[in-house]
């Protein structure tokens, strides 16, 4: 994956993050800035995504650990894990707000 492709593969994946927090119909306040990405929760905690383009990865922050993310086969997976970025996201959106929320690519 060359410069060019990260950057439009990585700005899809945080626009449709926004958009699928709109959808999941919880209260979870978002801001997008510059390729930086926060989710904050009614309990204050937060969820910070962002773009880490020299890597060609996207990071995750969240309440209780940090996650790397690299684009394979089609999907952004966890460098550490292998886990898949939705099921992460849903996951720890999930723990932080204290419901069951499932984000998802529309």
């Amino acid at each position: 994956m060359n410069d060019s492709q990260y950057n439009l593969a990585a700005d899809d994946i945080l626009l449709a993050v926004e958009e699928a927090i709109e959808d999941c119909g919880c209260d979870i306040d978002y801001e997008g800035v510059g390729g930086l990405l926060t989710l904050t929760f009614k309990n204050s905690s937060k969820i910070i995504i962002n773009k880490q383009a020299p890597l060609h990865e996207i990071w995750v922050a969240t309440k209780f650990n940090g996650h790397h993310f690299h684009f394979e086969n089609e999907q952004w997976v966890d460098k550490r894990g292998g886990g898949e970025l939705w099921k992460f996201l849903s996951d720890a959106a999930s723990k932080q707000a204290e419901e069951n929320i499932v984000l998802s690519a529309q």
